[in-house]
């Protein structure tokens, strides 16, 4: 019968592709972990990763434990939580990706606050533009633009939000005030790079002008508001970050885009306190934020 604490090992390596990673996550020596990792292979007879100078990847009986595996961590987890002291805090490592704007303008800034609630709990944030795979570990929460259409996963709608055109005041002070969609198509844009976009849903800025011209292109939405503030044209930027950004003003008012966050986890861990405490952090940002939304 394989040990716990190696398949405990086993998620670690396989969430970060590195023995080392793996390690400094569980606070084990890598060579303990190869070691370990050796004796679960011995105990089931089987291969569980394939070793390369870049790191492990799952073998085909490695990636039929893996699901196993997480059910156990969560059903320890669980019942860890139940048996032990009332109010015991959560503990562990949580990893979340977001949409940048998302994991900057509402998650970074209450790190802090949430590090005071939960001592023991770390937070990974990973603001990215691209869509990420809780199948494959990338992530223990995600924050995405779509419901995803299967797969063993929780999803809810958590907020709605707006995206809104926005320049600087040196910008309309020097080109003059826009009065109309009709005079978007003489003023430059900040935009994304499209070829770099794997998520349709970031594809909004046709909806308010299709014959846009960029004039700079970034795949982070923080490098566009940041080009908009200085000056350098238009942006259709998230509303609850570029309100509270002095430097721009908003173009147009009536011109709105909406879309949605949704909140994904797999169906494993909804019972996890380490999740569901970043969970209910989450939430208690969203209704904070609200307005702003």
């Amino acid at each position: 019968m394989p040990d716990w604490d190696d398949v405990h090992l086993f998620l670690a390596v396989a969430r970060s592709g590195r023995l080392v990673a793996a390690g400094k996550a569980v606070g084990v020596d890598h060579t303990t972990i190869a070691r370990r990792l050796g004796a679960l292979e011995a105990a089931l007879d089987v291969r569980l990763f394939d070793r390369s100078p870049r790191g492990v990847t799952l073998t085909e009986a490695g990636r039929l434990l893996l699901p196993h595996a997480e059910r156990m961590e969560s059903e320890m987890e669980a019942a860890v939580a139940r048996l032990g002291p009332r109010g015991a805090a959560p503990s562990g490592v949580v990893r979340i990706a977001t949409p940048e704007a998302f994991g900057m303008a509402i998650v970074a800034p209450h790190v802090a606050e949430f590090h005071r609630r939960y001592p023991d709990l770390r937070l990974d944030l990973a603001p990215e533009p691209r869509q990420v795979s809780l199948a494959n570990h990338e992530a223990d929460i995600a924050i995405v633009l779509n419901r995803p259409p299967k797969g063993r996963v929780f999803a809810r709608r958590l907020v709605d939000f707006r995206l809104c055109l926005y320049s600087s005041a040196d910008y309309l002070a020097e080109h003059g005030p826009v009065a109309s969609r009709a005079e978007l198509r003489r003023h430059p844009f900040v935009w994304y790079m499209d070829e770099k976009i794997d998520d349709p849903e970031l594809l909004y800025l046709n909806e308010v002008i299709p014959d846009a011209r960029p004039v700079f292109r970034s795949t982070s939405i923080s490098a566009q508001q940041g080009a908009v503030a200085a000056g350098l044209g238009l942006g259709l930027l998230h509303a609850f970050a570029a309100e509270a950004d002095a430097r721009l003003v908003r173009v147009l008012p009536e011109v709105e885009v909406k879309r949605s966050y949704w909140l994904v986890f797999h169906v494993d861990h909804q019972h996890q306190p380490r999740v569901r405490a970043v969970v209910e952090f989450l939430d208690e940002l969203i209704e904070r934020y609200r307005p702003q939304f």
